[in-house]
C-alpha cells in the first residue's frame, strides 16, 4: 500500500502521518496488535475471526473483493492430486490463524473428507513454498508472487498447481477496536479507508507503471510475470453492501469453530459497518474506474 500511494503521488496529500510497519501474516498482526504497535492491518478473511477467538477485541473496516480466487493448491513436485477428491491421506500444510487455513478446511468439506482424512502439517505459511520443495507436505495452498516463483522453479520436476472449487475472493483492513475509540485515530482510519482505495485502484488502471515499480523493481519478477499477477487478481471491488461479506465470514467462522473447539460468535459485530460506504464512493468516483457495487448512502459521522 505504501508503494502504491507512492506512485500515485498521494502519500504527500494523506492529512495524517502514517507510521508504516512491515508485518506479513494474520498471527503477526494479532501479535502487534496485543502489543499496541500497530492499529491497522491488511489480512485475509479469517485473521479478524482467529483473534476474536482468542479474545482480542478488533473490527474490520475496509472489504475488498477479488474478482478471482486468491489461492490455489499447490502440489510437492511427484504427488499425485489432480482435484481436491485427491486430497484423502495427503500430507496438507495448514496455518491455523490465517486464511489459507480456512481455505483448506472449506476445500476438504467441498471434497467430502474431514480433517482425520488428511494429515494436517501445521506452519506458517511463509514456510509453505519450502516445505512443498521439501516434500514434507504434498499439498499447500500459495498465491500471487509465491506460487508464479515456486511453480517457475519446479514445474520441471513435476510441481504443479489445482483449483480448490471454494469461495475464496475476501479482503479486510482490520483495525484494533481501541484505535476508533481514538477520536484522532477513528478520524485518521476513515480517511485512510478512503485513500487506499484509491491507491488501489490507481495500480489497476495503471499496469505498466505497476509492473515496472513493483513486480519488476521491488520484487524480481519478469514483466511478463507481473502481468500475470494483476491479470490473476483482476480488477479490485468494493462492495457498498457487505451482508454477503458478513455471511461468508458467518460461515468460516462456525466452520473455523467447529474444527477448533472455540465458542461460536456473530461474525456481524466485528464488521464496523459505519465504513460500509467509503469504498465503494471511492470507486464510483475514481475516473476509468472499473465496475463496482452501487454505492448507498455514506454515514458522514465519525466512528
Amino acid at each position: 500500500m505504501q508503494k502504491q500511494l507512492q506512485l500515485s503521488g498521494d502519500i504527500d496529500k494523506l492529512p495524517f502521518r502514517v507510521d508504516w510497519q512491515n508485518i506479513s501474516g494474520g498471527p503477526q498482526t494479532v501479535e502487534a496488535f496485543r502489543a499496541g504497535v500497530l492499529d491497522a492491518g491488511a489480512v485475509g478473511d479469517t485473521p479478524p475471526i482467529h483473534a476474536t477467538f482468542t479474545g482480542l477485541d478488533v473490527k474490520i473496516v475496509t472489504v475488498q473483493v477479488r474478482e478471482k480466487p486468491i489461492y490455489e493448491l499447490a502440489t510437492a513436485p511427484g504427488a499425485r492430486v489432480a482435484s481436491i477428491d485427491d486430497l484423502r491421506g495427503k500430507k496438507i500444510a495448514y496455518s491455523p490463524g490465517q486464511a489459507q487455513g480456512a481455505l483448506v478446511l472449506r476445500a476438504l468439506k467441498k471434497a467430502g473428507l474431514s480433517q482425520k482424512d488428511v494429515t494436517l502439517v501445521q506452519l506458517g505459511s511463509t514456510e509453505f513454498k519450502e516445505a512443498l520443495t521439501s516434500r514434507q507436505v504434498d499439498v499447500a495452498p500459495l498465491s500471487g508472487v509465491t506460487l508464479l516463483r515456486y511453480l517457475n522453479e519446479y514445474r520441471a520436476e513435476g510441481a504443479s498447481s489445482i483449483a480448490h472449487g471454494v469461495r475464496d475472493n475476501l479482503g479486510f483492513l482490520y483495525v484494533r477496536a481501541a484505535a476508533l475509540k481514538d477520536a484522532h485515530k477513528a478520524a485518521a482510519l476513515v480517511d485512510y479507508a478512503r485513500w487506499r482505495a484509491r491507491a488501489q485502484l490507481w495500480a489497476y488502471a495503471h499496469p505498466e507503471a505497476w509492473i515496472e515499480a513493483y513486480y519488476v523493481k521491488d520484487q524480481g519478477l519478469s514483466a511478463r510475470e507481473g502481468r500475470f499477477l494483476i491479470e490473476a487478481a483482476g480488477n479490485p471491488q468494493y462492495p457498498g453492501d457487505w451482508s454477503e461479506a458478513i455471511a461468508l465470514t458467518q460461515e468460516t467462522a462456525d466452520l473455523l469453530a467447529e474444527a477448533s473447539g472455540q465458542k461460536r460468535f456473530e461474525a456481524r459485530t466485528i464488521f464496523d459497518l459505519r465504513f460500509q460506504t467509503i469504498g465503494a464512493e471511492v470507486a464510483g468516483a475514481a475516473e476509468g474506474a472499473g465496475p463496482t457495487d452501487r454505492p448507498a448512502t455514506a454515514d458522514r459521522s465519525t466512528p
